[in-house]
């Protein structure tokens, strides 16, 4: 009798610890609302919850130091974020000078992320040297990483920040609205982002700048981030203030966790967003991108999940 219950209580042992890892609340740290990556983040939980049974939330923060921070101290599992954040996070450089935020991994990279400065579409603004002494957003203190973005994009152009006039701004979210009540000639969002739509209605029309990319350019940009590029952006009905195919500085969606997040989890989460590519662009146009043959990188100074590459090389997708 005694025997014939054992196989029993281990299949129900096995049972409620599959339950209990599946009740697991996981979290994603974004921006506030109305950025690109709140909006990638609701999506990937929305897909993760519906298609995987993953118990996701999106938890809003400041900005990328403050995700960095929760995802390194376990506050959180994962956060989207540029790839070049992640690795100064990493190596406790730039706007994360002297602690290293050592438990950072990357789970995989998600797509490519054209950004640009934008203005009003009746500014007499047609390209970046246009910016010199103009009112440009700056500071970016509760989103650091604004600060090397704009300063990239500024460096295309030939100009730094002494050849504008520079006008605090906290985060992309506050940028706009001043650019939409007339306190800012220029900020900058990644294109598709719904705040961009929000200050085109409100203003009658915006417009990206596109980026100088001769060699002089490419220099510039590798100073500031080890892992910047160009890419070209076509217009597509989601990318508003997007009038012609233009270069534009870019740099790589990638999805951060935690290295003390289970490998299973993890691998799970990686085989969720990228099996569901099309749940995931029914929710937003923006995941087109979604890098589902190229996942992986190599970046420098920066590491992937186990669990990641676990499902990497069962796809044949590793690339060493």
């Amino acid at each position: 009798m005694k025997k014939s219950l054992l196989p029993l209580i281990t299949a129900c042992s096995i049972a409620l610890i599959s339950a209990s890892a599946s009740a697991q609340i996981l979290s994603i740290a974004s921006p506030p609302q109305g950025s690109v990556w709140n909006t990638m983040s609701n999506g990937i939980a929305n897909v993760g919850r519906s298609k995987a049974n993953i118990n996701l939330v999106v938890q809003p923060y400041s900005g990328n130091r403050a995700m960095m921070d929760a995802v390194n101290q376990g506050l959180a599992e994962f956060a989207i974020n540029d790839v070049n954040d992640a690795i100064v996070a990493v190596q406790g450089k730039g706007d994360y000078q002297g602690r290293e935020r050592s438990h950072l991994n990357i789970a995989l990279r998600i797509s490519p992320q054209p950004i640009g400065i934008f203005v009003r579409k009746d500014s007499g603004i047609n390209k970046i040297e246009d910016l010199r002494g103009k009112r440009v957003a700056s500071g970016w203190n509760a989103f650091p990483i604004g600060r090397p973005h704009m300063e990239a994009m500024l460096a295309t152009g030939g100009l730094v920040w002494n050849d504008v006039k520079k006008v605090p701004v906290p985060d992309l979210i506050r940028a706009a609205d001043n650019l939409s009540s007339g306190r800012l000639d220029a900020t900058y969002f990644a294109i598709g982002g719904p705040k961009v739509a929000e200050v085109d209605a409100s203003v009658g029309g915006v417009k990206f700048l596109p980026v100088n990319t001769d060699q002089a350019a490419q220099d510039a940009i590798l100073k500031i981030r080890p892992a910047f590029y160009f890419s070209e952006a076509k217009p597509t009905p989601h990318l508003v203030g997007l009038e012609k195919a233009m270069k534009m500085l870019t740099w790589d969606n990638v999805l951060v966790v935690n290295d003390k997040v289970s490998d299973e989890q993890v691998y799970q989460m990686v085989k969720a967003i990228l099996e569901h590519k099309d749940a995931l662009i029914q929710l937003y146009p923006g995941f087109k991108t979604l890098a589902v043959n190229t996942p992986n990188k190599n970046y420098p100074g920066i590491q992937y999940h186990p669990g990641a590459i676990r499902y990497f090389k069962e796809k044949g997708l590793w690339q060493e």
